[in-house]
Order: C-alpha cells, then structure tokens, then sequence
C-alpha cells in the first residue's frame, strides 16, 4: 500500500514532463498556417508618415480648390503574422482561435508556393498604385471630369491567343467597334463573345491597326472564362495633380476609402457630418465597389480606432454576418454612389437604421 502511494507522484511527475516536452516540440513545428490580425488603420483625410518619417497629407492635392474636413473616413488593413520563413507555433495559433479580431488561414491561401514575401509584397505595391489611380478616375469622374482613359497592352503571354498579334505599349481602343474605356469593358466584351472571334482596334506607334484573334476557354470549377493571354493597364490624363503617400501598405483594398477621401477634398462641406467612418472595397474607375480579403480583422480594427460606422462591399457580406462588433454599425455598399448615398444620410442626421446592412438569407 505504501509502496502503491509513493509511486503516484512520480506518474504524475513523468506527465508532466510529457506535457512540457509536447509543448515545447509543439512550440518550434512548423505550421501550414498563418495569422490574420488587425492592423494599422489611417484617415484618407489626415497625415502619413512619408518616407523621411515626417507626417504629410495622405491625400494631396494640387492645381484644384480644395476644402477643409472633419471627421475621419478611415481605411483599414490587415497584418498578417509569419511567412514561409516563419510560420506561427500552434500554441500561438491556438491563442489566435480563441481570439474573435484574429483569424487562423491557410500559408498557401496568403504566400502561394514559389512566391518569395518580397516578391509578394512587390507584388501588393503595384496592386495598391493601380488601386490609387483608380480611385482618383472613380472620384473624378463622379465629380464630372473627363479623366481619359486609355488601356494599354502590358505584356502578352507567350503561346497565348494575343501572342504575336498584340504587343506590350499597344493601346486597345475598341473591341468590335465599339469604344474600350477601360479594362474591365474589354475583358466583358471578351466574355460576351464567348469564344467567338474579336476584333481589336490597337494604336500602335501612333498608327492605327485591327487585329482579329480568338480567345481561348478557361474552365475552373464550374466557371467558364474566355481569355486572349495579354495583361493590361489603363492610363488616364487627371486635369490636376492628386498625390496618394501611404508607404508600407499593398494591396487594392484601399480603393474605396481613397475615392471618399479625394472627393470630400474637393467639396465644401463635411462629407462625413463629422462623424467616425471606416471602410474597405477595391474601386472601378465606373464607381464598381469590389470585395477584399480579411474583413472580419478590419472591423475590428475600425471599431477599436473609434469609428462609429463601417462602409463594407456587399460581396462581403457572408463574411460579415455574426462577425460585428459591439459599437460599430455595418453599411453595405457595391458602388461608390451608394456609399455616398449613405454618407449623405449620416452628415444630414438621417434615419441611419435604414441604411442597407448585411443580413442573413
């Protein structure tokens, strides 16, 4: 009996010396996962740090009238924890389950395989200038001026449809004669053919030319895409400067709040009412609201920076439905006329519960 009681402690000894070697193995494994989190958020109306760390305009306008805001019109970002060189312990991902703001994805969803994180976040600046510039076509336009779009041939792939036919500086100007006044207008046009043979009115040079090709299919699932092998850029004349200066930050998630901010910039008054508004959405330059990643990490990150109001892309909505936090209400938007609609009611102390939100089917 003495003997069976004296070696109790040492059973319970030995487990826990299990438990803490588990935890240290467990502590150093490498992990297919990474962390979503909330991450800085910074006012489209406010300052930045610029690149010698001093704090300048966000959004600087210049060879334009522009008028004093108030209140904020905040964009939002997601930091990601660890990369293929270093992913999360599963005791941190553990703690990250437990943690409604965080969020636990797969490493390939966010560093796809063979994609270093330079070449990854080279990848997300570009993403955010061509974010940058079609917000500014999206505000201007809303605001009347003609910003001259013209979309341009960046590369064409090789073995593709357009290879041979298409090359990189070609400016597409119609595709079946009718006008091309964005990237988006040809690649619907494209799909609209489905699979018939398009003709392409191209600049080239200063010369005009046609180019008859055929697009090739695509099938994903149960998606069906027509595609031609080129990647395109549109250019536009803005009749002013409009300077965007938000370093470390990629991605087109920005485009919406961008678009707000330059136009509560170039009018009298008060976009906002004053009032704390974040948000998030890719931009068109049609106004054409699009969905982003990582919402459920940036609405928390709103509501923790102050923001009474949350302006989030209707195709979102999934993702946001018994994800919102207490003090922060969602409004959902698919185009930039809609989120001005709403911020109209906001600044004029309108009826805001009527606003369009997301709910469940």
């Amino acid at each position: 009996m003495d003997r069976f009681r004296s070696a109790k402690p040492g059973l319970g000894v030995w487990a826990l010396i299990v438990a803490l070697v588990a935890l240290v193995v467990l502590t150093f494994l490498p992990t297919p996962y990474v962390i979503q989190r909330p991450g800085p958020v910074y006012d489209t109306l406010g300052t930045a740090a610029g690149k010698d760390g001093e704090q300048v305009p966000l959004i600087r306008i210049e060879g334009a009238e522009t008028f004093k805001t108030a209140g904020t019109l905040d964009l939002t970002t997601v930091q990601v924890i660890g990369n293929r060189e270093r992913t999360p312990s599963w005791f941190e991902l553990a703690l990250a389950w437990t943690d409604s703001s965080r969020a636990v994805v797969p490493l390939d969803s966010v560093f796809p395989e063979g994609v270093s994180s330079e070449q990854r976040d080279e990848h997300n600046a570009v993403l955010m200038v061509d974010s940058q510039h079609e917000a500014t076509a999206a505000a201007l336009g809303e605001l009347g001026y003609d910003t001259g779009a013209r979309v341009h041939v960046v590369e064409a792939i090789e073995g593709a449809p357009a290879d041979g036919l298409l090359e990189a500086g070609d400016v597409i100007t119609a595709i079946g004669g009718e006008a091309v006044s964005s990237a988006k207008v040809l690649r619907q046009a494209i799909q609209d053919a489905e699979g018939d043979p398009v003709e392409l009115t191209v600049l080239r040079g200063g010369d005009e030319q046609t180019v008859s090709l055929t697009p090739e299919k695509r099938t994903e699932g149960d998606e069906t895409t027509w595609l031609i092998g080129i990647s395109l850029k549109t250019e536009y004349d803005f009749p002013f400067e409009v300077a965007i200066q938000l370093d470390n930050v990629g991605g087109p998630s920005a485009g919406m709040m961008f678009a707000l901010g330059i136009i509560d910039t170039l009018t009298p008054g008060e976009l906002n009412g004053g009032a704390g508004i974040a948000g998030t959405g890719t931009i068109e330059a049609d106004g054409t609201v699009g969905p982003i990643g990582g919402i459920r990490q940036k609405l928390y990150g709103a509501r923790d920076a102050g923001a009474e109001y949350f302006l989030a892309p209707e195709a979102n909505c999934a993702d946001v439905i018994g994800h919102v936090p207490d003090g922060l209400q969602v409004i959902r938007t698919a185009t930039l006329d809609e989120s001005l609609d709403a911020l109209e009611v906001i600044a004029s102390d309108g009826d805001v519960e009527s606003l369009p939100t997301c709910v469940a089917p």
